[in-house]
């Protein structure tokens, strides 16, 4: 069973590594556990539905509270106090392309609006409904999972939106195949998800991002169905594709999705690469990223997130010996970690691995060898869990990102990190920020944010508290040229800051596109634009 709120199954807990609640004191304060709200109290202040349940439509409420909040800090912190807001009126199921147009039917005829809804993991609020006169019907796709078609000539599978990561490896696992798609979310987002938002998986260096991955599919819009037919290159005008992609619910609800899938590799290894310091960690790892070598991932920590990622990583023993090795090779306090991601077959592996350590020698770093990067692989989708733990603490942890040209990526960072650090002097509480780059291009990279700060026990207070740390951090990241999201989407939260990027002639253009696909306004109204 999901959290309700908080993340992930509630089954697995993560437990806080014995040196983390001093470092979070010694740079924050000493945290104060919040008083959340129970289940019982929050059920029981939903208001009643707007709508009748009737043909597939459920009315539960605890279907209605689960798709009430996605998994940013705001919708935590509405759900822990119990002040969540607007609820769905309805949930719905389909498990067909006849379902959803059916649904659409429904909608166009009772007036009500449809969010669709993936695996809720939304960080920026896709999956919010909004305070409003027309009643609301969330559409879960869970239902339409399965593995359609494999043409395993081409290389191409065909799913129901709805699949989860997991099921949808597992499903090409038996077949000899991989995605290759690992966002943080992987455990919980589906591939409809992924397409909706133009997500990013952290071996994206190697697989590619989803636009790369996505080859075609099929989407119900409230003006009819929408196909998108599957070529290995076209120059048949502009591509569809690219209206689909982070259109975020708003075109219509993708029912099928086709992608492009890789043999499972032969070989794969991670290594941890320690420099010297954060600015020979960041030329090594842009001469690796521009060196076009055969690497599946490359991450580069600062100093700051290397010490927490240190922390975190549990194993006293291991990670006591790593940095004793480390400290005896000359890297200090400023050192910074590189994660090198090498996949595919056994030679390639070899020789790009040989090439990535030269490479990082000579610019001082040293290899830890693979034991901290396999540790780092398999616990990768369970530092979200970390989230629970932390607020149990008394902190409050969000993370953003952006993706700027190499060129402007330290001036970028200093400026994010600064107006998060400084965001809350005005109130005399201090904030924790550090950044890594997880997704390196030739020409840039991204650059992810993790920020802490204590939690008040008043909840509009820490809403207040986020706010004024998120707008400034929007602000350094829109003034200083960087994309409002390299990852994450729009939603809510990154609404406001769009227009710096897109211009009032774009925005108008995406807003004709939505009213021809969706001329009454049913598609998750007050997402990416107004």
């Amino acid at each position: 069973m999901r959290r309700w709120n908080g993340w992930g199954d509630e089954t697995v807990t993560a437990a806080l590594p014995p040196r983390a609640i001093p470092y979070l004191t010694d740079r924050l304060g000493a945290g104060a556990r919040p008083r959340d709200a129970p289940l019982e109290i929050v059920l029981g202040r939903l208001p009643p539905p707007r709508l009748r349940a009737e043909g597939g439509l459920e009315a539960d409420p605890m279907s209605r509270l689960l798709h009430a909040r996605g998994q940013g800090l705001p919708d935590w912190i509405a759900l822990r106090s119990g002040r969540v807001g607007a609820f769905p009126d309805l949930v719905a199921w389909p498990e067909s392309v006849a379902d959803v147009k059916a649904l659409i039917g429904f909608a166009q005829r009772s007036g009500a609006l449809l969010v669709p809804y993936g695996g809720g993991t939304s960080v920026v609020g896709h999956v919010n409904p909004l305070a409003g006169a027309r009643p609301v019907i969330s559409v879960d796709l869970s239902r339409m999972s399965l593995l359609n078609r494999l043409d395993e000539t081409s290389q191409l599978a065909t799913f129901g939106a709805g699949v989860k990561g997991p099921d949808l490896e597992a499903a090409l696992r038996t077949h000899g195949f991989t995605l290759g798609h690992f966002p943080q979310s992987f455990e919980f987002s589906t591939l409809g998800g992924w397409v909706a938002t133009r997500s990013c998986g952290q071996q994206s260096l190697g697989y590619g991002r989803i636009e790369r991955l996505f080859a075609g599919g099929r989407m119900e819009t409230p003006a009819g169905p929408l196909e998108i037919p599957v070529f290995p290159a076209s120059a048949a005008g502009p591509d569809l594709r690219e209206l689909v992609l982070g259109s975020e619910g708003r075109l219509g609800i993708l029912t099928e999705v086709t992608v492009r899938v890789s043999p499972l590799p032969e070989r794969e290894e991670f290594l941890a690469v320690f420099f010297p310091d954060w600015d020979a960690g960041l030329v090594a790892a842009r001469e690796l990223a521009q060196s076009r070598l055969p690497l599946s991932m490359l991450r580069l920590a600062t100093p700051e997130e290397t010490a927490v990622t240190l922390i975190l990583a549990g194993h006293e023993r291991l990670i006591g010996a790593l940095e004793r090795y480390v400290r005896f090779r000359g890297k200090g306090e400023a050192k910074c970690l590189l994660l090198v991601g090498l996949t595919g077959r056994g030679g390639i592996v070899r020789s790009a691995r040989r090439e990535a350590l030269a490479t990082s020698r000579s610019y001082g770093g040293v290899s830890a060898g693979t034991a901290f990067g396999e540790g780092w692989r398999r616990t990768r989708f369970h530092a979200p869990y970390l989230r629970n733990a932390l607020w149990e603490a008394g902190y409050a942890v969000d993370t953003l990102e952006t993706a700027v040209c190499w060129s402007a990526l330290s001036s970028v960072k200093a400026g994010v990190e600064k107006a998060l650090r400084e965001g809350l002097e005005e109130i005399g509480e201090r904030v924790h920020a550090f950044s890594h780059l997880s997704h390196l291009y030739a020409d840039g990279s991204s650059l992810y944010t993790t920020y802490l700060f204590r939690l008040a026990s008043d909840p509009d207070e820490n809403l207040r508290r986020w706010l004024r740390l998120k707008s400034a951090a929007s602000r350094a990241i829109v003034e200083a040229g960087g994309t409002i999201s390299h990852q994450h989407g729009v939603g809510i939260d990154h609404l406001p800051y769009l227009a710096a990027e897109k211009g009032s002639l774009g925005l108008s253009a995406l807003q004709s596109l939505f009213r021809h696909f969706d001329p009454g306004g049913l598609m998750n109204p007050g997402k990416l634009v107004p």
